[in-house]
């Protein structure tokens, strides 16, 4: 059913646009997804984590989670940043059964640590079942996730801003396409703003190149060396991981802030989409989706999955909520695994392109996170909400390099947003004059996504008004 403007079947659109709509989830993740084992490559020498196995598990994931969700939840598993750390760290391990190890050996182990904080996901999962969503959900309030989603946007900003100053006048051609397509466009235009601005911007870059534009240090704009090297036709590089206490104590509790990111990701989809997904099909079978598509990333040699704020983004330009798509652009991100020429050619996609489209989709999430406060009517005037956001916020951007600590000899890191988290749930649950009740204000509750829907969706707009 298609509401307020909101896309809910796309197969009233027909397959060509549900075709265009899935291609256009596929360029929303793909540059933060094999940014992963570029980044992880480095750590390792060049003897890191295959983008085609990246790929491959990115597609597979997604359908897994979808599968774990009933195919409610028009998510996106993509590559998780929250691991790199945990990824360098491996890489310098020296000690042990690491001391006469070559990069690339101590890879699988790195995996491995990845599989079991995949794992934890279970645990979280459990207790979610055992006491209800509803009870856990009281100590997630508006207060907590809305800053939390903030932040998820702003963290990647320094992102966004990043690729597009390596050019640009492309980065820009990409911003004012998308704002173009997205505001004037008409008919199915109008929905696939994020890939026209791909589209064009990557026709202007090619005209530039041929016209001898360069970056930086006289670089080419587009570097087609990998494409050239590129076969047409081959299966990604699987690789089976292992097992050494040391990597796992290293990898495992990053679970900890992917969870909380999951939690918020899962809020802000639900608020963009307007749908409960954290009571149907229940958070628990969200995180054992999420759970799961890491560990069995992890198994193969792959990077860990999470839900992905860029494709929630193309969720609130496109108006598109339809999950049917997501399970497209997995699809096309799975057969594109297989073609690494075809990958190799997307991989030419200029960084201040993604830069310009960043610009947007990051922008999109922390707008998500103001609703969210702003329709759950939390008041600022006390003290004890506006402590609990300002500690979320700093925690969340301030630290960039998150905190790292040592446990049994390994180095354990824990990103700004699971400070933010963990922060955020503590003060929300110590300090007193909570003034929030869940379920009190159902409306805002559910655009969060964590209502429990007691009106029909007729009354709902009775509610609001």
């Amino acid at each position: 059913m298609n509401e307020n403007g909101n896309i809910r079947d796309a197969r009233t659109l027909g397959m060509p646009k549900m075709l265009l709509l899935g291609l256009q989830h596929m360029f929303a993740m793909f540059g933060a997804t094999i940014l992963v084992p570029i980044l992880v490559n480095g750590y390792f020498h060049g003897e890191g984590l295959s983008v085609q196995v990246t790929l491959f598990f990115a597609g597979v994931g997604t359908l897994f989670f979808h599968i774990c969700s009933r195919m409610k939840v028009p998510a996106f598993l993509g590559s998780s940043f929250a691991f790199l750390g945990g990824f360098a760290t491996v890489a310098e391990l020296k000690t042990g059964i690491f001391a006469d190890m070559s990069y690339g050996e101590k890879l699988p182990y790195a995996c491995g640590g990845i599989v079991v904080a995949g794992l934890l996901y279970l645990i979280l999962a459990a207790v979610i079942k055992l006491v209800g969503v509803k009870r856990v959900m009281h100590y997630l309030p508006p207060v907590v996730t809305g800053p939390i989603i903030i932040c998820i946007g702003l963290s990647l900003a320094p992102s966004a801003v990043g690729n597009a100053s390596s050019f640009w006048p492309l980065a820009l051609i990409a911003l004012v396409t998308i704002i173009i397509f997205n505001i004037w466009g008409k008919g199915m235009w109008r929905i696939i703003p994020i890939l026209m601005g791909v589209v064009i911007s990557y026709a202007a870059a090619l005209i530039l190149n041929a016209m001898g534009v360069t970056v930086g240090e006289g670089a080419p704009l587009l570097d087609f060396s990998g494409v050239s090297q590129a076969s047409f036709v081959g299966l990604p590089d699987f690789q089976i991981c292992k097992f050494d206490l040391t990597a796992i104590l290293v990898m495992a509790p990053i679970a900890l802030a992917t969870m909380m990111e999951h939690i918020g990701d899962i809020s802000a989809i639900s608020a963009t989409v307007g749908e409960n997904f954290i009571e149907d099909p229940g958070l628990h079978r969200t995180i054992i989706g999420d759970g799961l598509a890491t560990s069995l990333s992890a198994l193969f040699g792959g990077p860990a999955n999470t839900t992905y704020g860029e494709n929630t983004g193309v969720l609130e330009l496109s108006h598109v909520h339809d999950p049917r798509v997501i399970r497209i652009a997995a699809c096309f991100a799975i057969i594109l695994s297989f073609i690494p020429k075809m990958a190799a050619i997307i991989s030419s996609l200029p960084s201040s392109i993604v830069g310009g489209v960043s610009f947007v989709l990051y922008g999109m999430i922390s707008a998500i996170g103001i609703r969210n406060l702003v329709e759950n009517n939390v008041d600022f005037k006390q003290s004890r909400n506006l402590l609990i956001a300002a500690v979320i916020m700093v925690c969340g951007l301030g630290f960039a390099n998150g905190v790292t600590f040592q446990v049994g000899g390994a180095s354990i890191t824990l990103t700004g947003l699971a400070l933010a988290a963990i922060f955020g749930i503590l003060l929300n649950a110590i300090l007193p004059g909570n003034d929030y009740h869940f379920g009190e204000n159902p409306v805002g509750d559910i655009h969060r996504g964590i209502g429990i829907n007691t009106y029909p969706k007729k009354d709902l707009k009775k509610e609001q008004k």
